[in-house]
């Protein structure tokens, strides 16, 4: 066994023996690992090593400390084994609702059918790089360096403190986690549905179908954010600025950890990566800086299978017949009374990928084709974005890789140009196709592609790195000196003086803005034009920060004159259950709030609680000014008081708050917390920029528990660059802090800064790192 080291010291940085370059340039791993991890203010680890696999020990050894509890869970889900030491009807713990059985079943079926090995034993660019193959095997072994030294009894987190279940990970484990983010809008989100599939008796009626699968296209579905790259044209300083502002869940797997990865001369890069993963996906360079949304363009196509009379797993593709492709999948679960024992089931493919449970009947079943199924390549190509300079050396990374699995990019450089993209997997499906092959609903069936025939296969782009997928020719994209912007809409106002225009369906073609876009478009130009109240024109860094949280909240800019003269015009409403409800008081509350979603903001809770009726009620039969095309920016807007939904809701919502007792006038920061903290913020379907969405038990059980009492989403990783001649100056907060832990500093540190609008100021620089009076200096040798 090699010896092992252990130096912790609040101390400088402390030298690091380097190893060879290889031929290209590149630093390569010898036999053992050394890395340096250097913790500033908030716990935040600067990852320190002279190659990619020391990088990425030290990067597995600094996670394990915050977060062991959270990757070991997730690698037992990856396994198929939660229902050995969970039993098989409890919920897994990923968040997703679906019971440990199938969990198991579907990511066995995975395991056994190869396919992350698959794509392991390709080359480069289809196969994971030389680097980032290091930085896995080093990740993996930092991880188990930490549990090794720290034990299993003595863990830090009491959610796995002496846990059997808690054990060394291999690298396997973390390709099985970047297989499995990648997959998250395909095979991965329907894993209960594919692990369930049965064909049906004969005598079982049409109707019997389960609800029908749908895809998750649609904004309103959750994840979401918001991002800025801003140009020399409208920064005061004539350079390149970036505003990234993800929302994503702050509990469970899709966290995000803040921290540096530095090899020298090789390697510089600092910001945020999603739990478990050994990259970053939103940071900067030097000289370069980059964020993701949400998009909604299509990453998997529902394909709608004729079936054979009398044969339910048989199906039609062009007349002929086509068998179902069947595996085996056995799964280990523990009984109530302790034992084990094996649950056997059957997995059905066609030659689309998946066949899922829901909708499968006599004469018709529903399959899935995932255009990331055979997608292993997107931590190559952030790997490569995190040593880049320059705009053009992005998107070379981009072209070269073509893996960003389900993210629009928006990117500024020094030189003070912005770019955006969607440069995700997206299936090569025309305009044609789409017409020809997109089927009609009716009665239980949810329409999906024709397939009982090639011609409505994906189709290809000669650049396109694998079969089925647009390349990047065809993928959107824009490159300006202003800026470019996206809340998670289309392309098409991505910066309306060049709208993105002519693409096909399965890109997200809506032309009609939501409010928290249009509130982030307005933000931009009243900054560009000072008309904001921030001071003189053009952007700061602190009027970047100051325009992130200012927590306006759009709808009620929108409205809320508008329903103060409603009520003042009608002191009496009728409720959806006839009650009459006196509503002077709502009023008054109301007319009082300053339309801003802070902590201390009294009246946001009731606008809330208004607003959610609102649109229970539908959003065409309430706006006084409806949607106009030609005015996308300004349209719809107002509230019409006459209209009997807006009445009601009005009245609904007095009559929720006092079944609740909560005041009429309650603050936001009084009904969503994290760990008892009070939130700005609210529901981007209200117009706010500034994304929550909590309870007052938000938090209680640590980042790890994804039951609805702990929930939290929205504003997780805050960041805003300001790329100056003499480098990156940045300010982030990570609203939940850097662990899961409840019982560690650093479990909502940072949620106290966001509560009261501060930030971090990074630290980038050796000498910034150095100059931290909180430094705690870590050496590892293995």
């Amino acid at each position: 066994m090699a010896a092992l080291c252990l130096a912790t010291a609040t101390a400088a940085l402390l030298p690091v023996t380097a190893s060879a370059a290889d031929p290209a340039g590149q630093t390569t791993s010898g036999s053992g690992y050394t890395a340096q991890i250097r913790r500033t203010e908030y716990g935040i680890p600067h990852i320190l090593a002279h190659d990619y696999g020391g990088l990425g020990y030290g990067y597995g050894y600094a996670f394990a400390q915050d977060n062991l509890c959270q990757l070991a869970d997730r690698v037992v889900t990856l396994r198929g084994e939660r229902s050995r030491y969970f039993g098989p009807t409890a919920l897994s713990s990923d968040g997703s609702g679906t019971p440990n059985l199938a969990s198991d079943t579907y990511y066995q079926g995975l395991r056994q059918a190869g396919t992350v090995q698959h794509l392991l034993d390709q080359p480069a660019p289809l196969g994971p790089t030389a680097q980032l193959r290091q930085l896995v095997d080093g990740y993996a072994a930092g991880y188990n360096r930490y549990l090794h030294a720290t034990g299993t009894a003595h863990l830090p987190d009491a959610s796995c403190r002496g846990k059997a279940w808690v054990g060394p990970i291999t690298a396997a484990d973390i390709w099985n986690v970047v297989y499995d983010v990648d997959g998250s809008y395909g095979d991965t989100g329907f894993a209960q549905n594919i692990a369930t599939a049965t064909p049906p008796t004969s005598a079982a009626p049409r109707s019997s179908a389960k609800t029908v699968p749908t895809l998750p296209t649609d904004p309103a579905s959750g994840l979401g954010s918001n991002g800025w790259a801003l140009g020399r044209d409208v920064t005061r300083g004539h350079d390149g600025m970036l505003l990234a502002n993800p929302h994503l869940p702050w509990v469970g797997n899709d966290r995000f950890y803040q921290l540096q990865l530095t090899i020298p001369g090789v390697l510089d890069v600092s910001g945020a990566a999603l739990y478990d993963t050994p990259v970053v996906e939103i940071g900067h360079t030097q000289n370069l800086a980059w964020t993701h949304t949400t998009t909604y363009a299509q990453h998997a196509s529902l394909y709608r299978l004729s079936l054979v009379p009398g044969d339910p797993t048989s199906y039609l593709v062009d007349g002929k017949a086509v068998p179902m492709t069947r595996r085996t999948v056995p799964v280990t679960v523990q009984g109530a009374d302790g034992k084990l024992s094996t649950v056997t089931s059957t997995l059905y493919n066609s030659r689309y990928g998946p066949v899922v449970a829901d909708g499968w009947t006599t004469t018709t079943a529903y399959t899935i084709r995932d255009a990331n199924a055979d997608n292993l390549r997107s931590m190559s190509e952030w790997l490569a974005m995190d040593s880049s300079q320059t705009l053009a050396q992005l998107k070379a990374a981009q072209n070269t890789y073509q893996g960003i699995p389900w993210t629009h990019t928006i990117a500024s450089d020094s030189s003070g140009t912005t770019y955006f993209t969607d440069s995700s997997v997206v299936p090569h499906l025309t305009e044609d196709q789409l017409k020809r092959c997109s089927l009609p609903t009716g009665d239980d069936l949810p329409g999906g592609l024709d397939g009982s025939t090639t011609a409505c296969d994906w189709g290809s782009d000669p650049d396109a790195i694998v079969p089925g997928i647009y390349g990047p020719a065809n993928q959107p994209k824009l490159t300006r000196t202003d800026y470019v912007a996206n809340s998670n809409n289309g392309p098409y106002l991505t910066n309306p003086a060049a709208p993105i225009t002519g693409l096909p369906g399965v890109y997200n073609t809506q032309t009609q803005l939501a409010t928290r876009p249009q509130l982030g478009l307005q933000m931009i130009a009243q900054r560009r034009d000072g008309t904001d109240g921030l001071g003189a024109p053009g952007f700061t860094l602190p009027t970047l920060q100051a325009a992130m949280l200012g927590d306006r909240n759009y709808a009620a800019e929108l409205g809320r004159d508008d329903t103060v003269a409603m009520c003042h015009a009608n002191p009496v409403l009728t409720a959806t259950d006839g009650t009459k409800v006196d509503v002077r008081a709502a009023c008054d509350a109301l007319a009082a709030w300053d339309t801003r979603d802070d902590p201390g903001s009294h009246g946001a809770v009731l606008w809330q609680t208004f607003q959610r009726g609102l649109f229970r009620s539908g959003p065409d039969t309430w706006w006084r000014v409806p949607y106009d095309p030609a005015q996308p920016l300004t349209t719809p807007r107002g509230i019409n008081g006459a209209a009997p939904s807006a009445q009601h809701a009005l009245a609904d919502a007095v009559q929720t708050l006092a079944a609740g007792k909560i005041p009429l006038d309650a603050a936001i920061g009084s009904v969503q917390r994290w760990a008892g903290i009070p939130l700005p913020g609210c529901d981007g379907s209200e117009g706010c920029f500034n994304v929550v969405r909590a309870s007052t038990t938000s938090g209680s059980k640590g980042g790890t528990d994804t039951s609805d009492a702990n929930y939290a989403q929205g504003s997780s990783f805050i960041m805003a660059t300001e790329l100056t001649p003499h480098g990156p100056h940045t300010r982030t907060i990570l609203t939940y802090g850097e662990s899961t832990n409840p019982s560690s500093p650093h479990y909502s540190d940072q949620t106290v800064l966001f509560s009261h609008k501060q930030w971090v100021t990074e630290r980038f620089t050796e000498a910034e790192i150095n100059a931290d009076p909180q430094l705690r200096t870590t050496t590892l040798h293995n």
